[in-house]
């Protein structure tokens, strides 16, 4: 592909009902509603022609209005964010669609941009690519909330889970690589399409993790290590440790002038 030919979209999935923590989205980060942090800062990546937030909520769609955002309402039905964006998308077009998750206000445009290289390969073959970034402490390994993966010499998932993986069983942590996904994920429109039409599968269900419908139905997902520190959010304890953050990040002043 020629980057220079693509029409790139940005889309942020995003709903008030996560049993984690119940209308996070609107949560607030340095005087800002959590979802226009992540907005803004996707909207920062010059690689993106449009940034949408998809939603089911009204609150959400509001909130994201009275910023200037652009927003798409979808169906409240979806269990999965690809299913949402794959909605949000039914009367789009564009080559690769990137799905930003709503909870990922310390995204920066690098990272969408080290994503969105794979497609530039000469391997016709990838219809989605995730990023990943090394696990800092043993505390966030055994964090449920961390989806962990395992990846093959050619760096393309094995495996996803939010159980610690791989084992402790012989090397301890620290003694072998350990990575999380870091939920920015560029589809190809094709690629899109096929998760849709492919049946939910088993052990997505159980680990809840979007990925795994593309890896048991036999699909590859290419990986793409990031070094920029990065943290979901995905309980208000998290929600306090972002803010700390992003009080010394450089970028948030680029987008909020009053910090």
């Amino acid at each position: 592909m020629n980057s220079e030919n693509l029409k790139i979209i940005g889309m942020i999935p995003a709903r008030m009902g996560s049993t984690r923590f119940p209308g996070k989205p609107l949560a607030p980060i340095l005087g800002r509603p959590m979802i226009e942090h992540v907005y803004r800062r996707t909207a920062l990546c010059k690689m993106l022609d449009e940034v949408w937030v998809a939603t089911c909520d009204r609150e959400i769609a509001e909130v994201v209005a009275a910023f200037d955002g652009k927003v798409v309402m979808t169906s409240p039905s979806h269990e999965r964010a690809s299913d949402r964006i794959a909605e949000a998308m039914e009367s789009r077009e564009a080559d690769i669609v990137v799905m930003v998750q709503g909870d990922e206000p310390m995204t920066y445009p690098e990272m969408i941009e080290a994503s969105l290289t794979p497609f530039f390969s000469d391997d016709r073959q990838i219809v989605c690519v995730n990023l990943v970034a090394p696990i800092a402490s043993e505390k966030e390994f055994e964090n449920p909330n961390t989806i962990k993966v395992v990846m093959d010499e050619d760096n393309f998932a094995v495996y996803m889970s939010r159980e610690p993986i791989p084992t402790r069983h012989q090397l301890t942590f620290g003694q072998i690589p350990a990575y999380k996904q870091v939920c920015i994920i560029p589809f190809t429109r094709d690629g899109l399409r096929l998760f849709t039409q492919l049946p939910p599968t088993p052990l997505e269900k159980a680990e809840s993790i979007d990925m795994l419908r593309f890896i048991e139905h036999g699909y590859k997902v290419k990986m793409v290590e990031t070094s920029l520190a990065t943290q979901a959010v995905d309980t208000a304890e998290d929600l306090k440790l972002v803010e700390n953050l992003l009080d010394n990040d450089p970028l948030i002043r680029t987008y909020i002038k009053d910090v």
